[in-house]
């Protein structure tokens, strides 16, 4: 297969990390080549690659190239991975007979009929999506067909996070809880934050700490929100990280407290690294997490409740230890590149196999 993947992000994140996973790995069995508008993103690929300017959902000249890097390589199908790049290789699909398999890596439902029929039914031949709540949202739109949608969960290169995981970085605190992303309200560092403070206000002599990798628009209003709460000193920024995981690696917690995500790729790093995740209910951490087994739930904004378990897992060792391991085993069981990888392949066969590529365009 020659496979086209596009992503026209501005910056580094859990979607960017999915695409150079799938694409890198699939390289090894056939043809793939990426379209890409930032150096940030480009620069990490070793397929070929083209940078284009991606301005809009309809940008007339991104539009014209595609459609001509498309019948140069002769792609068979194409793979967008972010809102703004699904129109664009929507219409370069149906322009030149190919497949397109829309990439999705959060509950997002589909709310205007019209619009979202277009680009997730006519313009799509399939979906992929790392989390059965997302495709359950979907599904609840009358438009949306359910054999169009895979559920494909997020791999990990393990090899590679052991090797990039050493040396260990310095742990800034005794009980360390890391967290990362792009510092948007999405996230909810705030409500991170919130409930640290309540459990350093029960505990004020604690050796512990909250470390946020990652640098985004909402940088300043979390300093602001730390001075009120009084935790100077305890909150580590480390700004964008190019290797984040001597620095997860011996931290005790991972935190993903975001109101929105699908199965976040960060999340299940710190699980691999032996870190205990605490997670919000956001998206499809129920698929991953079971309930003070391999980790922690609890509802958005519910502070109390990160406060409580926080306290319990700084003063248990052992059971934080267990519940670490056991995170771990989760991902090496079910979350492995492999599977990932063959996972789309055939899912990639299957869709470009339903109706044969145009012999004009073979040629």
């Amino acid at each position: 297969m020659n496979i086209l993947f596009m992503n026209s992000a501005r910056t580094w994140g859990g979607t960017e990390k999915w695409t150079l996973m799938a694409a890198e790995a699939i390289a090894k069995s056939h043809k793939t080549f990426l379209i890409y508008r930032r150096e940030i993103i480009g620069e990490r690929f070793t397929i070929p690659r083209f940078q284009l300017p991606c301005l809009s959902h309809i940008d007339p000249y991104t539009l014209i190239r595609l459609v001509q890097i498309i019948r140069k390589e002769k792609i068979e199908l194409i793979i967008p991975t972010k809102r703004k790049d699904y129109v664009l290789a929507g219409l370069a699909s149906r322009i030149c007979g190919i497949k397109n398999i829309l990439r999705l890596g959060i509950v997002r439902p589909l709310k205007i009929p019209i619009v979202h029929k277009l680009v997730y039914n006519t313009f799509a031949d399939g979906i992929i999506v790392n989390a059965e709540k997302i495709k359950t949202t979907l599904l609840e739109t009358s438009f949306m067909q359910n054999e169009k949608i895979r559920v494909i969960y997020n791999g990990l290169d393990t090899d590679a996070l052991d090797r990039l995981s050493l040396p260990p970085a310095h742990k800034k605190f005794g009980f360390q809880i890391t967290t990362a992303g792009i510092l948007t309200q999405r996230k909810g560092h705030d409500f991170l934050l919130r409930g640290f403070a309540q459990f350093i206000k029960l505990l004020p002599e604690a050796d512990a700490g909250v470390v946020i990798i990652g640098d985004g628009p909402k940088k300043e209003e979390l300093e602001t929100l730390i001075k009120e709460l009084n935790i100077i000193g305890r909150v580590n920024f480390t700004g964008f990280l190019q290797n984040p995981y001597p620095s997860m690696a011996i931290s005790d917690v991972i935190a993903m407290t975001s109101t929105n995500e699908g199965i976040s790729n960060a999340l299940l790093e710190g699980m691999y690294l032996k870190n205990v995740p605490v997670s919000t209910f956001a998206g499809g951490a129920e698929e991953l997490i079971n309930n003070e087994r391999n980790g922690f739930l609890l509802d958005y904004s519910d502070e109390d409740a990160l406060c409580k378990i926080l306290l319990k897992l700084y003063q248990n060792d052992r059971q934080r230890k267990t519940i670490s391991e056991t995170a771990r085993e989760t991902v090496i069981r079910n979350f492995s590149i492999s599977s990932m990888t063959k996972e789309i392949e055939l899912f990639c066969k299957e869709t470009i196999g339903a109706h044969p590529i145009p012999s004009d365009h073979k040629n």
